[in-house]
């Protein structure tokens, strides 16, 4: 791994401190790389970009979610200026983030901002890919956010994803109904016929496919990735097949990030009884694109030179 990976801490009450730690001892991490802390001191770790003081106990919801907040900008300035070549980043609780100071719904959004650019969400596994065209909203305006412009985002930003960081030369990419039955016919809505199945066609993937059999034909090899039209139905799907195994990618950056398949857990922090799989394979995966990306760079630099 050419240039350091750079690690968030995440909520400094909830298990992100404790993931990180058990990660790091990890034998598949340990054998990666260099890797840069960013987040508060207090922690019990030793952060090479210290955003501020954490004091357990006494420190407010708001203090944590200012200090998660401050650590994600320090990770993607560092990102930006190449001076890590990808970012991970532990649990944050979007409460605490809003209470903080920084109104976004979640990383994923915090990111596009930070970025100017527009991402994608992904949960990876070796079993399923499942990227969502709509992320933190309630149900009642899934509807009216899908759209063909959401849907041909998330199939472009999936497409060069798969291609560019996953090695993938054609993705096969599927789309999940929204409807029960892909609204069989129209007696369950009509958004699938009229909205989903044209601009699928438009985009150069497959379906709408019905949910509930769509996720079964991806993990038995048919698609690379699903999109799946609002959170819960991608989300379910993914952590079902794969949880505590799973990755959150964000495609669409001009870096790779990556984050385990979980929250804060703040009910079992500071037992240390924390699950750092998930975290583990977010800095493994992340280490593999940053390697991809290199290799190509590399690989172009070279091809040039011979050309000349």
């Amino acid at each position: 791994m050419s240039r350091p990976i750079a690690i968030t801490l995440g909520d400094p009450r909830g298990i992100g401190p404790e993931i990180v730690a058990k990660a790091l001892g990890d034998p598949r991490v340990a054998a990666l790389g260099s890797f840069v802390l960013v987040g508060p001191s207090g922690t019990g770790l030793e952060v090479r970009h210290d955003v501020g003081r954490w004091h357990p106990g006494t420190s407010s919801v708001g203090d944590a979610g200012r200090l998660a907040g401050l650590a994600i900008e320090r990770a993607v300035a560092l990102a930006l200026a190449g001076e890590v070549g990808g970012i991970v980043t532990a649990p944050i609780d979007k409460a605490a983030l809003l209470a903080g100071g920084y109104d976004y719904p979640g990383h994923t959004e915090m990111l596009a901002a930070l970025t100017g650019c527009r991402v994608a969400m992904m949960l990876a596994s070796d079993k399923l890919r499942v990227v969502l065209a709509t992320t933190h909203i309630a149900l009642r305006d899934v509807p009216a956010a899908v759209t063909r412009e959401a849907i041909l985002q998330a199939a472009k930003v999936t497409r060069d994803g798969l291609r560019r960081w996953f090695g993938i030369a054609e993705p096969r990419i599927a789309l999940c109904a929204i409807n029960p039955h892909a609204g069989d016919g129209g007696r369950f809505g009509r958004e699938d016929e009229t909205i989903l199945a044209p601009v699928a066609r438009e985009a150069g993937i497959s379906g709408p496919f019905p949910a509930d059999t769509v996720f079964v034909r991806a993990m038995r090899g048919a698609f690379d990735a699903v999109i799946a039209p609002y959170h819960d139905v991608g989300m379910t799907a993914i952590k079902v097949a794969s949880f505590g195994h799973a990755v959150n990618v964000t495609l669409g950056l001009p870096f790779p990030r990556t984050s385990p398949d979980h929250g804060t857990a703040l009910d079992i922090a500071g037992q240390g009884i924390a699950d750092a799989g998930s975290m583990v394979e977010a800095i493994v995966q992340c280490a593999r694109i940053v390697a991809r990306l290199g290799a190509t760079s590399e690989g172009t630099r070279e091809g040039a030179a011979g050309a000349a």
